[in-house]
């Protein structure tokens, strides 16, 4: 029989999944006595340590209980789904992608010949054509094929981007590095594993490889946040490229205008277009669509007036051979100029990214029928003036441009580089929203700025670092070929990241044919790199800022998540035992007092070792414990009704809790501490009531002896207003505590402990409505929010890299960054907080 509980080794950890049947340790001299931790109706302890050395394995049926209960009640997933829409609404959602999707691809046109042509001076009409050729089939290969035709079927429930690819490979394979996932987690109703043939060898070998070697795991990572820095820089180059090249249309419509001039114009546009973000766009899709329209009719427009005008010829690009001719005619001028070919498909990745708002149908649709016409149209417009105008090789577009039509056009120009570079710039925030959920980035306050879209979020601290960045870009490189290089080095990071992202999914998830993944791999991985040898060959032209600001964004990401793996990993070794725990409340003294204490840490299993603090430090806690780890898990959304599981870390008596609440990378953590408050307790006595119910089914009608012992040794505990409070036991100590510690204790609190008569023998229903009420007292006394705060410290034998890492730059980030806390506006009067440091 195959073993259904299986052991694996995560970063070190050993963890147990979740199964049908369990295999549990029982003591050899008491065979009849049922382990609190794993049998169904006791629903219990939470610790996985046994006192007794002696032990036999038993076999036990399945733990019921909200970890596992819960997660399976909702069936319907809620999905970014619009299949059911109406011809006439997916036509309107194609064009409100034109506001959202699509503005950074639209302003290529702007600048791809001009640096192009920077990099290969045009020598002869073959050297148009083969850049047009070029240009063309970048356009066709990577931004219709790669991303249209493949990219966007890979999202991650309609979210796309990279951190999209990597959420969906953790949920078909456990590579993430921090070992607190929970077999529930793959209960969500939003989790949905795709795998359609599990039984196939070849997936099932990649997926055990996956999860058995750290070294790949660490890659993978590796490998995102390289891609995921590289958006970031991304958000620098971006609106710095577009606006300097729109306003660099001046110098052609003004005789006279220098250099300096629109440097200085393009950074007051870019202080405006960083200023106003923060006022977010609610309507984005339907205020700035119809703008992008315009321009991408105006790109057709100008495409097709110039074909007639001046060359119709160029449509001889479309037959590759140009290609071959036009490398065999410049050829190292020709490589170097690959760097700009590159920039007609920049905004690719971000039709990727930006995939959440819109349906993969109106994306494509879009696209195909509209913005890949206007952008052929565009080049061969270009390519028809430049056939006639060969020593016009700066400012090509504005250039093009009818004389009638330049104002109108630099207009509509302006406008659309202002909404590609704020559409860049959102899609940053997410991006690292996105990381900072996954743990891969330190936590910053997060403004939500629309109530309708999700994604609109405002971070003013990236916020203005990426003006002061665009600034410095501008002023440094102050001409678009400089920044251009820039930008393909961004471009390109990004692409192979998704590439290498794509091939794993097919392979994991899609498991397709072998020689199509090796096609697609070698096809455009091999037409990446290639042109990413372009752009690192001119790196010495100042272009090597932005690789030092990548490599940045990158040590800081790998930092906090080697930090916070170390901080978990050393927590949950040091976690608490349970006969640890039992003792500690009866050697200090400890009472429980009215009131619920919700215990902020980061275990999902055992209890922290910073309770011990707590007890070690006040003489008095809670009459209810809960304690409550907020963790996101690998799906953009967790609906509501699955937020919260529920586990009893100590018998009934006791009211101690766990809870867990779980977020999605793209969830809105909008609630104040009320509702937050409101929305738990309505949980646990949901799970209470489920609890409850199975205890009585499996039962079958007879009475918990159990709850009888405790009841009839149950204490009440009577505060100075006259309300009463069942406390059952001191804190964790045995029955036979001193009675006289404990009285002693209670009066230096000001209440005093009296005994009760024994309650009658009650039913399991009355059972419940007590424990019920019991939990509605304790709230009306009031909740405080007990933080502990955990540091960490290399030890003295520690290597001085690691010392250097974890005692300055983690701890820098750490001291710096947003508390989670302070998501849930708590008022500092239902604050308490313990600090505890942990040698790692």
């Amino acid at each position: 029989m195959a073993e259904e509980g299986s052991q694996r080794r995560n970063a070190g950890l050993i963890t147990m999944d979740s199964s049908d049947m369990r295999w549990v340790f029982q003591d050899e001299d008491d065979s009849d006595a049922e382990d609190e931790d794993d049998l169904p109706p006791r629903m219990s302890f939470d610790s996985e340590e046994e006192e007794n050395a002696e032990q036999r394995l038993i076999r036990t049926g399945p733990r019921i209980d909200s970890f596992d209960v819960e997660a399976l009640e909702v069936t319907g997933a809620q999905r970014n789904d619009y299949d059911d829409f109406s011809i006439g609404r997916k036509i309107v959602l194609a064009c409100q992608t034109l506001g959202v999707v699509y503005g950074d691809v639209g302003t290529s046109p702007l600048y791809t010949f001009s640096v192009m042509f920077n990099k290969s001076p045009i020598r002869g009409e073959e050297d148009v054509l083969g850049a047009l050729s070029l240009v063309l089939y970048t356009l066709i290969l990577i931004s219709l094929i790669k991303y249209i035709l493949v990219a966007l079927w890979a999202n991650d429930d309609g979210e796309g981007g990279t951190f999209a690819l990597y959420s969906l490979i953790c949920r078909h394979a456990k590579v993430s590095l921090l070992p607190n996932q929970l077999p529930s987690d793959a209960r969500i109703s939003s989790f949905r594993l795709k795998v359609p043939s599990p039984e196939l060898e070849r997936s099932l070998k990649i997926k055990e490889k996956l999860e058995t070697s750290l070294p790949l795991k660490k890659l993978l990572l590796m490998i995102v946040l390289l891609g995921t820095s590289m958006v970031i820089a991304n958000g620098v180059v971006t609106p710095a490229m577009s606006v300097m090249s729109a306003v660099g249309g001046l110098k052609v419509g003004i005789t006279g205008i220098k250099q300096d001039q629109v440097v200085m114009i393009s950074v007051a546009f870019l202080i405006i277009l960083f200023s106003v973000q923060k006022f977010g766009t609610s309507k984005v899709g339907l205020f700035v669509g119809p703008a992008l329209f315009i321009w991408f009719c105006s790109l057709g427009g100008i495409g097709i007036y110039n074909l007639i005008k001046y060359d119709r010829s160029v449509f001889r690009a479309f037959n590759p051979v140009h290609i071959y001719y036009f490398f065999k005619r410049n050829s190292t001028h020709a490589w170097l100029s690959l760097g700009g070919c590159l920039l007609c498909a920049t905004g690719s990745e971000a039709m990727f990214a930006d995939l959440c708002y819109f349906s993969i149908r109106s994306v494509q649709l879009t696209f195909v029928f509209l913005v890949l016409p206007c952008l052929l149209l565009g080049y061969l417009g270009q390519a028809a003036y430049l056939m006639k105008n060969l020593t016009v090789s700066d400012q090509v577009f504005f250039s093009s441009v009818p004389s009638g039509a330049f104002w109108p056009v630099f207009i509509i120009a302006i406008i659309a580089a202002l909404i590609a570079s704020r559409a860049m710039t959102t899609a940053t925030f997410s991006c690292i929203k996105q990381s900072t959920a996954l743990g891969c980035f330190p936590r910053l306050k997060i403004i939500h700025t629309s109530r309708k879209f999700m994604g609109q979020i405002y971070i003013p601290v990236i916020n203005w670092f990426l003006l002061v960045s665009c600034v410095v870009l501008v002023c440094s490189f102050s001409n678009i070929n400089e920044i251009g290089n820039a930008y393909g080095i961004t471009e390109l990071g990004v692409m192979m990241t998704t590439t290498i992202l794509l091939t794993i999914v097919m392979l994991l998830i899609w498991q397709i044919n072998i020689v199509v993944v090796l096609s697609f791999l070698v096809l455009f991985l091999g037409l990446e790199l290639t042109f990413y040898s372009s752009v690192l060959w001119s790196v010495g032209d100042g272009s090597w800022i932005i690789l030092v600001f990548g490599a940045i964004l990158f040590l800081i990401m790998y930092i906090w998540n080697y930090g916070s793996k170390l901080k978990y990993e050393t927590e949950v070794k040091q976690k608490m035992s349970m006969g640890l725990l039992r003792e500690v409340g009866c050697n200090l003294g400890t009472i429980r007092a009215p009131g619920i204490g919700l215990l902020y840490n980061e275990l999902v299993k055992g209890v922290p070792a910073i309770f011990g603090h707590f007890l070690t430090t006040l003489p008095a806690i809670h009459s209810m414990i809960i304690f409550v780890c907020i963790k996101y898990v690998p799906v953009p959304v967790v609906p509501q009704s699955e937020r919260f599981l529920f586990r009893r870390v100590c018998p009934k008596s006791y009211h101690i809790f766990r809870c867990i609440a779980r977020y999605g990378y793209k969830d809105v953590r909008k609630e104040n501490h009320q509702t937050f408050e409101q929305l738990l307790i309505e949980s646990l006595e949901k799970f209470i009531r489920r609890e409850a119910q199975e205890r009585s089914l499996e039962s079958d009608g007879e009475e918990d002896t159990e709850s009888e012992d405790e009841a009839s040794r149950s204490r009440v505990l009577v505060t100075p207003n006259g309300s009463f409070y069942s406390l059952g036991v001191p804190l964790l100590s045995d029955f036979n505590c001193s009675d006289r510690n404990i009285s002693e204790a209670s009066a230096s609190a000001e209440m005093r402990l009296v005994h009760v008569p024994d309650p009658p023998v009650s039913d399991t229903e009355q059972s419940l409505e007590r424990e019920l009420s019991f939990i509605r007292k304790a709230k009306e006394s009031g909740v405080v929010y007990l933080l502990g705060h955990g540091d960490i410290r290399a030890r003295k034998d520690s290597w001085f890299i690691k010392k250097l890492v974890i005692n300055y730059f983690y701890a820098f980030l750490r001291k710096n960054c947003r508390r989670g806390i302070a998501t849930l506006s708590v008022p500092h009067s239902n604050l308490m907080q313990v600090s505890m440091t942990y040698m790692v």
